[in-house]
């Protein structure tokens, strides 16, 4: 039980502390593309994952149509409720950012404690590292992240994929960190790549409002935010932890 309860209680407070990071730092460099991607999906009356329905102009080109009225309506009633713009909007991307850090952490910390704990924030970093690899790198080479109005495949074939990614690629990484073994390291390749190989559903067409330039800018913003929290969350994992178990080699020893 006391293993249980210090593994969510570094989880907390990391999850808390890169939460609320990745918060303010997508207020500033990923909000403002989105409110803009919203104004072209309003105008061009929502964005709908129809994969049944043949696309009506070339893949390439730009949808310039506007919507009727009613069509707008009915578009912004499906929807349902959002938060408001501004504190409310802000507001609950702390609250989801701070769960989603949480839940991170403890996949963290669990991960990390089979491997004797990370002993500092420097440790720290480098296990941040690879969360981002494994979260973010590997499954945003196959699959972007999108912004509203943009074409996506499948949401359940896109989930596959995106699960089998983060699998693969954290066993690739455990054997080539943990298994000094040529044979391994070969396995270990295999394995980050074998995703990528057999590629990630895409759309059955590329039509979109939104400009190449802000999905360009959007896609980097995404990564870098979330670079750094993970660093973040590793490095307040390393500084925790070594804080509350001292020279404890394993939280099962610590917290008595």
């Amino acid at each position: 039980m006391n293993l249980f309860r210090n593994v969510v209680f570094i989880a907390a407070i990391a999850g808390l502390v890169a939460g609320v990071v990745l918060a303010c730092m997508q207020a500033y460099a990923t909000v403002p593309l989105i409110l803009k991607a919203e104004v072209y999906e309003q105008a061009g009356g929502g964005h709908h994952h129809d994969h049944a329905a043949p696309a009506a102009t070339d893949s390439n080109a730009m949808s310039t149509a506007a919507p009727a009225p009613a069509e707008a309506t009915a578009a912004a009633e499906d929807e349902g409720w959002a938060p408001a713009d501004g504190f409310e909007r802000f507001a609950f991307s702390v609250l989801a950012n701070i769960v989603t850090g949480i839940g991170f952490g403890l996949i963290l910390v669990a991960v990390s404690e089979f491997a004797g704990g990370i002993g500092g924030w420097r440790q720290g970093v480098f296990w941040g590292l690879a969360g981002f690899a494994v979260f973010t790198l590997a499954p945003g080479l196959g699959l972007p992240p999108e912004l509203p109005a943009m074409p996506a495949a499948d949401l359940t074939q896109r989930q596959i994929w995106w699960w089998a990614t983060v699998a693969a690629t954290a066993a690739g990484l455990g054997l080539i960190a943990f298994r000094k073994s040529l044979p391994l390291a070969i396995l270990a390749v295999l394995l980050i790549v074998a995703p990528h190989v057999v590629g990630a559903p895409q759309p059955d067409s590329y039509e979109t409002a939104i400009p190449e330039g802000l999905h360009h800018q959007f896609v980097v913003a995404v990564t870098v935010t979330n670079l750094v929290f993970w660093l973040v969350l590793g490095a307040v994992v390393g500084v925790v932890r070594g804080r509350f178990t001292g020279t404890a080699t394993s939280l099962r020893d610590s917290f008595a």
